[in-house]
């Protein structure tokens, strides 16, 4: 007969250890390289912002925002216009008598935009179209180097500002009066010739310096005003249809354009090309 015990059984656990990691290991590489990318990325964001000017960083901005791809390009015809309707839009861009001037009611079909929702895409490329006009892009400019001198341009929510402003010793109006210079009125004409290139209506905002007298009943309101209307007068007369002139503006010296409120540079007429609100 057997002897029996009351001893339980000894079980052996064996844990294997894996060493992973530490010298060996990979990991951590991956995430120094991904800390080392984002690093030199942010500081190549930093060079470009201190390196570039604000009217190329609006460039840039323009060119990864996204938009409604559309290429008016000719078909590729072999005929006399190359594929190209005689009616389009873009058929003789430089003296403005594309189908939009030419036959205004069927302006939305000869750009193609109907049933096509693309009212900034084509703002931005009208917008363009003048500015490269003023600055002589792609071909001779149609105003003048010292008109130039004179002119500045700016896209904001409202739409292309053109601002015309005086110089010392250059005027735009004869010193306290409407009465516009001969600098202005061939500026107005370049102006009238270069908006007709598209169809968006038009506002203008007559600005004038602060004086250092403070007078009971100052003129600066009045005088504003009818430098504006003058000027729209001058577009008028140029050319311009006058159903696209909206707003006419007179806005004193409230609004200085430099820190110097009575400095010349204040005297200044803003020629808006107003946005389009339709597609």
């Amino acid at each position: 007969m057997s002897a029996q015990t009351n001893v339980a059984p000894v079980i052996i656990k064996r844990k294997k250890v894996i060493v992973g990691g530490g010298h060996h290991g990979g990991a951590w590489k991956v995430a120094y390289a991904d800390f080392v990318t984002a690093m030199m990325a942010f500081f190549m964001l930093m060079w470009l912002l201190n390196a570039t000017t604000e009217k190329q960083r609006k460039g840039l901005a323009d060119y990864f925002a996204p938009t409604i791809p559309i290429n008016r390009v000719s078909g590729g015809g072999d005929g006399a216009f190359g594929g190209t309707n005689m009616f389009s839009e873009m058929d003789l861009p430089q003296d403005g008598t594309g189908a939009v001037n030419r036959y205004p009611d069927n302006a939305r079909q000869s750009q193609g935009s109907v049933g096509v929702d693309d009212t900034g895409a084509l703002d931005h490329e009208q917008f363009q179209v003048i500015d490269d006009a003023l600055q002589g892009r792609g071909g001779e400019s149609m105003i003048s180097d010292e008109a130039r001198k004179h002119i500045v341009t700016r896209v904001t929510d409202e739409g292309l500002i053109i601002e015309v402003f005086a110089l010392d010793g250059v005027p735009l109006f004869d010193e306290g009066t409407d009465r516009p210079t001969q600098m202005f009125r061939d500026i107005t004409q370049m102006i009238s010739r270069i908006s007709g290139l598209v169809t968006n209506d038009l506002a203008i905002n007559g600005h004038i310096r602060a004086h250092p007298v403070v007078l009971a009943n100052s003129p600066v309101w009045e005088l504003s005003t009818a430098r504006a209307d003058r000027t729209r007068t001058l577009l008028q007369a140029a050319g311009t249809n006058a159903t696209r002139l909206q707003r006419i503006s007179g806005h004193a010296d409230r609004k200085p354009a430099v820190k110097n409120r009575m400095a010349n540079r204040n005297n200044r007429i803003e020629v808006i090309l107003l946005r389009n609100t339709t597609p």
